[in-house]
């Protein structure tokens, strides 16, 4: 057996790094935009193009000679890696970017359906240690490099209620657990594995309830999966997704439900939830950050993927930025320190101004904020939940 020395083992991490310095040239070498316009696909799971459908347009208007057109398509979060994984398999890939929550960011990296960005295409982007806020940073690591952030929220959780229903708003886990017994059904959220508040809440309630590692749920979540099964006793079904929840918040067949900051504020200003609706924190509370990200699926061609990576520069730019203020959908919205919503358009800054929440500037400095589940352990906690929480009352 070859005696394995400090020479040898350096050398072998020299030859390792000079392997991935040169992938990552050859990679850079291969970026050139198309001396003629290209077409692009754009799939969206997370509701991404309300905070930058404005700038991908705005981008492509810009482009004439590198883009053609762009189509937007919008499909379930859990669908797509499924129709990815086959088209890549049958070599006939039909989308080039996708734009998601952590939730089929993180299939995709447990699947490798992602053509990794960063730093294969760094230097064509800007430094992330350069432009991302604290928390927008914290995020893109979570990425593995295979996604790029482009709006950023501390999201929450958060409770939504009716005040004419709820008069005495829980202020701890065990006071909402208390509350749904007493009022039956009245109590709902969505598959975490596809809705934003719906995870955020589940992945919350480890820091409130003290278990024992709130980032390992196979092995640290003891607490929590007991708490979600004693509360589903008391919810007659888990909608797909976040908007169903806010729907039926806003006809009153629901009194309560998770929400975090953008989807408090820009349900409201739609009229899809009454603007009187209230928003509570539980006691001792940790935000939960949350993020979307632009992800190419390997097999997206060098031509299309040079213009995708071009049109990403120019969604980190102040100006781009500025858009994802939105109506409140991802409040705040911008990944990029340093944009305010001063600079933001006039009817973003009229609904902030209308429909947000003066005390959610001091929350999120007062709250310490964490990463989510890492994509692996994220997968797995969407499994759990989905076979021992809400499976059999999925609609």
């Amino acid at each position: 057996m070859m005696r394995l020395t400090r020479r040898t083992l350096l050398g072998g991490m020299a030859g390792t790094l000079a392997a991935g310095a040169s992938t990552r040239l050859l990679a850079q070498a291969a970026l050139t935009l198309p001396s003629s316009p290209v077409a692009l696909n754009i799939v969206d799971v997370a509701g991404n193009l309300a905070l930058t459908q404005k700038a991908i347009e705005a981008y492509a208007a810009k482009n004439p000679k590198l883009v053609s057109k762009v189509t937007f398509a919008k499909a379930p979060a859990p669908e797509l890696p499924g129709k990815i994984k086959a088209q890549q398999g049958a070599n006939r890939l039909d989308i080039d970017g996708v734009l998601t929550g952590i939730d089929v960011l993180s299939t995709g990296v447990d699947q490798k359906l992602w053509t990794p960005l960063l730093p294969d295409f760094g230097s064509k982007l800007p430094k992330p240690e350069d432009i991302y806020l604290p928390g927008a940073l914290k995020m893109q690591g979570l990425a593995q490099n295979q996604g790029v952030c482009i709006v950023f929220c501390p999201a929450g959780p958060l409770l939504e209620y009716m005040p004419d229903k709820v008069k005495q708003p829980p202020t701890t886990p065990e006071e909402l657990l208390t509350w749904a017994k007493a009022n039956p059904n009245r109590f709902m959220y969505a598959r975490p594995a596809n809705s934003g508040p719906g995870r955020v809440f589940m992945m919350g309630l480890p820091y409130i309830l003290g278990d024992k590692d709130p980032t390992d749920p196979k092995d640290g979540w003891d607490k929590t999966w007991d708490y979600l099964k004693q509360l589903g006793e008391n919810i007659e079904y888990y909608p797909s997704g976040t908007g169903a929840v806010m729907k039926e918040l806003g006809e009153g067949s629901r009194d309560m439900v998770p929400t975090q900051m953008g989807w408090d504020i820009n349900p409201r200003a739609l009229g899809v939830v009454p603007k009187e609706a209230k928003t509570v924190n539980f006691k001792g509370m940790h935000w939960i950050l949350d993020a979307h990200y632009l992800c190419i699926p390997k097999g997206v061609s060098p031509e299309k993927t040079a213009v995708l990576i071009d049109m990403l520069a120019y969604l980190l730019t102040p100006e781009a930025q500025a858009t994802t203020y939105d109506k409140g959908y991802f409040y705040p919205g911008p990944a990029r320190k340093d944009v305010t919503l001063a600079m933001a358009p006039q009817e973003s800054q009229d609904v902030i101004k209308e429909f947000g929440r003066p005390e959610y500037e001091k929350m999120i400095t007062d709250f310490p904020q964490q990463l989510p589940l890492s994509p692996d352990k994220l997968v797995y906690a969407f499994g759990r939940w989905d076979e021992q929480v809400g499976g059999a009352k999925r609609k």
